[in-house]
C-alpha cells in the first residue's frame, strides 16, 4: 500500500493453520480484492523455499498459503514475490483508472464489474447505446495519455473529505469501506479514486493498450476487453 516497487522484505510468522495458511507480522503479497488477483511467489526459511500460491484477506489478517506445510509460527522469514507478474498487474490497473475515467466523465456510465487479469482487463459499463466503435475510440484517448508523462500518486484523506471528489466512486451501487479514512489513487490533472490496489509511479510505464472484444450484456450493460501490447 505504501511502496508498490518493493518486491521482498523479511518477516516474523505469526501465525500457521492447518499446515499451509501463514499470518506474517509484515508482507509485500499483495492479497487478492478490488478485481486484482493476489501476488504469488515465495517465503523462504533458510535453505527452505515455500511457494506461496494464493494471498487473501480473512477477519482483518492477510493470510498466504504455501505448498507445504513446515512452517512455525516464531519463524524468520524473507518474502518474495513474483515481480514481472506484479509489475504487469499494476499496469494494467493503471490503465483501467485512466479508461474508465475517461469514459464514465464522457459518457456518464457507471462500472458494473471489472476484472484484473494477467492476459487482459475487463470491464462492465452501464451504458444505454452499445458502439463498439465509441468504445474503441476510448481505447484511442487512453493510449494517447498513457504516451505523456503524468504523475501517478496515492495518499490518503479523511472519508467526509475523500467523498466530496467528483468521481471518486466509479462502481454503481457499491461504496468504499466504512473506515475513517480512504486511500486515493491519483492520476495526476486527469482523476482521483478510491482504490486500494497497486499501480504504476507514472504513466509513462504503462505502455499501450489494445482492444480485444466488446459484448452486449443485456440491457444497459456493456462489456469490454483489452489488453496491455507487448
Amino acid at each position: 500500500m505504501e511502496n508498490s516497487y518493493l518486491k521482498e522484505c523479511e518477516a516474523v510468522v505469526a501465525s500457521v493453520k492447518d499446515d499451509k495458511y501463514v499470518v506474517l507480522d509484515q508482507t509485500v503479497f499483495y492479497p487478492k480484492g478490488g478485481g486484482q488477483p493476489c501476488d504469488t511467489g515465495k517465503i523462504v526459511r533458510g535453505n527452505d523455499v515455500f511457494k506461496v500460491i494464493y494471498v487473501g484477506k480473512f477477519s482483518g489478517e492477510i493470510s498466504h498459503e504455501v505448498d507445504q506445510p513446515g512452517l512455525r509460527a516464531g519463524d524468520r522469514v524473507q518474502c518474495v514475490f513474483d515481480w514481472d507478474r506484479r509489475y504487469r498487474l499494476m499496469r494494467s490497473h493503471t490503465a483501467a483508472h485512466l479508461f474508465a475515467s475517461l469514459l464514465c466523465n464522457g459518457t456518464g456510465a457507471l462500472v458494473t464489474g471489472n476484472q484484473l487479469e494477467t492476459d487482459k482487463i475487463r470491464f462492465d459499463f452501464s451504458l444505454e447505446q452499445f458502439s463498439p466503435e465509441t468504445l474503441g475510440e476510448y481505447v484511442d484517448r487512453t493510449n494517447q495519455l498513457l504516451t505523456q508523462d503524468t504523475p501517478v500518486k496515492s495518499y490518503e484523506l479523511p472519508r467526509e473529505e475523500a467523498l466530496k471528489i467528483p468521481g471518486v466512486v466509479k462502481m454503481a451501487e457499491a461504496f468504499p469501506p466504512d473506515i475513517p479514512r480512504l486511500r486515493i489513487v491519483e492520476l495526476v490533472n486527469l482523476d482521483r479514486q478510491a482504490d486500494g490496489g497497486t499501480h504504476v509511479k507514472n504513466l509513462n510505464e504503462v505502455g499501450q493498450i489494445r482492444l480485444l472484444k466488446t459484448e452486449n450484456k443485456g440491457k444497459n450493460n456493456r462489456r469490454i476487453y483489452f489488453t496491455l501490447t507487448p
